[in-house]
């Protein structure tokens, strides 16, 4: 479980010395644990991933079928989702990882060479034609009622004021297995829904959720200072969240 918040006994507190804590005090994220964003609201958060597909090569059949999917899709909701389009610099530093190891090991000095040529290639391309990526996610949310009883008024005063307490932590752990498992069915839900439509659906897991907020929150420190196992990497305190 990761939890960057981690509260004393009398909540989180800012240290006047520490200037990055200021940033953590003002994000809604309590901890990431069990494939699920932990809101310090109370509120579940699971995140899919989703692929895309080219609509315009299908045939009009096939344009129909999708249509009436996606259409069947949306009459089943029951509940509000929330659709990311997220837009990044292409990272190919592990593609270019795999052909340098390749060339390493190629017995023939002109293949060897043509590689490495190959590899300059790409690495010029990238840093002068700035190719962008884009990412699907649906982030399907589970809230308690105390929260959806809310007015406006309280919820935006609780978005910025979102100090933590050790009262709200003992709350949210003892919501949290109920909230689960509603969160399960809605997720399952959703990815069904798309999945008719054509599309590949999934569910990220705790160590994916952690490496997506960490590259969202720290986009230039996140391309030089990569993490491959989150956890095992040991991002558990406040100053590995974001800067």
């Amino acid at each position: 479980m990761w939890n960057p918040f981690a509260p004393n006994s009398q909540g989180v507190k800012i240290s006047s010395q520490n200037a990055n804590a200021a940033t953590q005090l003002h994000l809604r994220i309590a901890e990431i644990r069990d494939n699920t964003v932990v809101l310090k609201s109370g509120g579940l958060r699971s995140v899919l991933k989703v692929s895309s597909m080219n609509f315009n090569l299908k045939s009009e059949a096939e344009q129909n079928a999708i249509i009436y999917s996606y259409q069947s899709f949306l009459n089943t909701l029951e509940f509000p989702v929330q659709i990311v389009i997220r837009s990044r610099k292409l990272d190919l530093d592990t593609y270019i990882d795999k052909l340098n190891k390749i060339a390493e090991k190629q017995t023939n000095s002109l293949l060897q060479k043509q590689t490495h040529e190959y590899v300059d290639y790409i690495q010029r391309l990238i840093e002068y034609a700035d190719i962008m990526e884009k990412e699907f996610y649906v982030v399907v949310p589970m809230d308690p009622a105390r929260v959806s009883s809310q007015n406006f008024v309280e919820k935006f005063w609780g978005r910025m004021h979102p100090a933590d307490t050790i009262d709200s932590i003992v709350r949210r752990h003892k919501e949290f297995d109920q909230l689960k498992k509603n969160l399960n069915q809605r997720t399952a839900t959703i990815s069904s829904g798309l999945e008719n439509c054509g599309l590949k659906v999934q569910e990220l897991n705790t160590s994916e959720l952690i490496a997506l907020f960490y590259q969202i929150y720290n986009p230039i420190t996140s391309r030089n200072e990569k993490i491959e196992d989150p956890e095992k990497a040991g991002i558990n305190s406040e100053e590995d969240f974001g800067h």
